[in-house]
């Protein structure tokens, strides 16, 4: 019997995708589990496999084009089902294929439609672009910064050097008022997906929720003087490095099983509380921020939740995560410490309920015992949801974790 191959849901922030790559031709067989195409999204690409056995009979959506969740992809028919009909551009035309896309009637690079059209667009050789895509496939980015590095590299005037305008940036959006599209100090470029996606998610963050947020400081020695007894002797045995990320990530989870509204969500006029923790793990890419996700990192041990994160966070910037392992957090934690944020107020990952910021460790005069002593201090931000979580919850939660932290060895009896 024919059957329907239809783009999975893609995860709470992820609301279309891109069809990347064919990887069965109509009229080719496959067996069971057998990957049928690619799909890229502003996180991640992900592969679709075949439910069953059989002939891909024809496909519905060509390379390039944009699909959302459970939009049909292809029909798949019984092992020697005819092929239906090739799939066509919108002028009738059968596409060419994304590896033989030519210009000036010689073969191109590997490279996805959008990004030969880019190209033919801008006046760019294929053949001098370094692909950034899976096996080195030239993506629409990488055609930009190959126009981009062609450019001349500023225009001088008498009284201003500034960065040359890309000339896809004067004619791709009309002018709007307080920006004119001639005066060359200005570049005007559009938003790539990615960037599109996070300003409507964030946005839609703030719209929603009745977000406040609190904050404490953490006295980090102990942790600190902990990881330098045990950190050569962790990384020799388990083959990677103890950081602060599975402390905080224990003491979370500490923090949330005594105070449980913080890992829940809200649907109408439900409140879902959640009993198992799935913590999310803010990422920068070049791209933007991804949360990738520890699944029941309860039940993870410190070296278990520092692979994991290493892990993800490695996929995460080579875009290589599934679609899955970005879905279902029930908490996230984020550290604007790498960058050497002081203090700072995340944005709740939406639908969850609350968020956690770390910052930058700094050494700063404290007094402990009557007397002025410098310890290296780290303030913390958690940011919440007040429609379920009252402010004393919140408080208190911090106030936990630093509890833990300061004295880690009770992670290991409460964490």
């Amino acid at each position: 019997m024919p059957a329907e191959l239809r783009v999975p849901q893609m995860g709470e922030s992820i609301s279309e995708a891109t069809v990347l790559m064919w990887l069965k031709k109509e009229g080719e067989s496959f067996s069971a589990g057998d990957d049928l195409v690619e799909l890229e999204t502003d996180k991640a690409n992900s592969a679709i496999s075949a439910p069953q056995s059989g002939v891909l009979t024809r496909i519905l959506h060509k390379e390039g084009d944009t699909v959302g969740p459970d939009e049909v992809l292809a029909i798949l028919g019984d092992p020697g089902t005819a092929v239906v009909s090739p799939v066509s551009t919108s002028d009738g035309a059968a596409p060419p294929s994304a590896d033989k896309e030519s210009e000036n009637g010689r073969s191109a690079p590997h490279s996805s439609p959008l990004a030969a059209k880019v190209a033919a667009a801008q006046g760019v050789d294929l053949a001098a672009v370094h692909g950034s895509g899976i096996s080195g496939r030239i993506m629409s980015e990488d055609v930009a910064r190959a126009s981009q590095a062609a450019a001349p590299a500023t225009v001088e005037s008498p009284t201003h050097t500034v960065p040359a305008t890309p000339i896809a940036s004067q004619t791709s959006q009309p002018a709007q008022a307080g920006a004119p599209s001639d005066d060359p100090r200005i570049e005007r470029r559009p938003m790539s997906p990615t960037r599109k996606s996070i300003a409507a998610y964030l946005k839609q963050a703030q719209n929603t929720a009745a977000m406040l947020t609190t904050f404490n400081e953490i006295d980090m020695g102990a942790v600190m003087d902990l990881r330098k007894r045990r950190k050569e002797a962790f990384e020799k045995r388990y083959g990677v490095g103890l950081g602060f990320m599975s402390f905080f990530t224990k003491a979370t989870i500490g923090a949330l099983k005594a105070f449980p509204n913080l890992n829940a969500e809200i649907q109408g006029t439900d409140i879902l509380v959640k009993s198992f923790y799935d913590i999310g793990i803010a990422v920068s890419t070049k791209d933007g921020l991804v949360v990738p996700v520890v699944r029941d990192a309860d039940r993870k041990t410190f070296a278990e939740i520092e692979k994991e994160i290493a892990d993800l966070a490695g996929r995460a910037r080579e875009k290589k995560l599934g679609i899955a392992e970005l879905k279902g957090g029930t908490f996230t934690i984020t550290n604007g410490g790498v960058f050497g944020s002081l203090l700072s107020t995340p944005i709740l990952n939406y639908p969850q309920v609350g968020i956690l910021g770390m910052h930058k460790i700094e050494e700063r005069p404290m007094a402990k015992d009557g007397q002025v002593v410098i310890r290296p201090m780290m303030y913390l931000a958690l940011s919440y949801d007040h429609r379920i979580v009252d402010g004393s919850e919140a408080v208190r939660f911090l106030v936990r974790i630093k509890e833990l932290i300061e004295d880690p060895e009770t992670l290991l009896i409460e964490g």
